[in-house]
């Protein structure tokens, strides 16, 4: 049983623009950075950069805090709005790399400012990777209010002990 020569082309010209469909199709990431998200670059004046870079970060965040309803994935990770006024340190969190421990102060219910005190920093990688990590997911905290937050492609574990820590501190405020 012989197919004809066109018809083999049209199979191969099919199973060749499923192929591309499927691999631009994939996703490789989650997290996109935009140019004004990068912008902070100290952790250490977090309330000031925390302000200016929330102004441009809502338009992201905007689509999870109108259905997040208690459609949340993780369990822990909810609205703030019952947080009690104060300042409260999250338990440090142990990485391959060290310690990640957080502080947030929380005012109105909400918090108003996230405070990195302990993270990696004993090599000129680390420093280089936090520089641009610790901005990135302090503007987040203070968008989404939770800690329900993306990691930061290139610093997952300080990212992870980032979340771990924010998580205590936010339990401690809830108490």
């Amino acid at each position: 049983m012989k197919t004809s020569p066109l018809l083999r082309i049209g199979y191969a010209a099919l199973a060749t623009i499923s192929g591309l469909v499927l691999l631009f199709g994939y996703r490789t990431s989650h997290v996109v950075t935009t140019p004004a998200q990068a912008l902070p670059a100290s952790s250490s004046s977090s309330s000031s950069s925390s302000s200016s870079s929330s102004s441009s970060v809502p338009s992201d965040t905007s689509t999870t805090a109108s259905d997040g309803t208690g459609s949340s994935s993780e369990a822990g990770a909810s609205s703030s709005s019952a947080l009690q006024d104060g300042t409260y340190t999250g338990d440090a969190a142990s990485t391959r790399y060290g310690p990640v421990q957080v502080q947030i102060s929380v005012s109105g219910g909400s918090i108003a400012s996230v405070d990195v005190i302990d993270y990696p920093d004993s090599n000129h990688r680390d420093q280089q990777i936090n520089s641009r990590a610790i901005p990135l997911l302090v503007s987040e905290t203070t968008a989404s209010q939770s800690s329900s937050i993306d990691l930061v492609s290139g610093a997952t574990y300080t990212s992870r002990g980032y979340v771990e820590s924010l998580q205590s501190a936010i339990d401690q405020a809830r108490a």
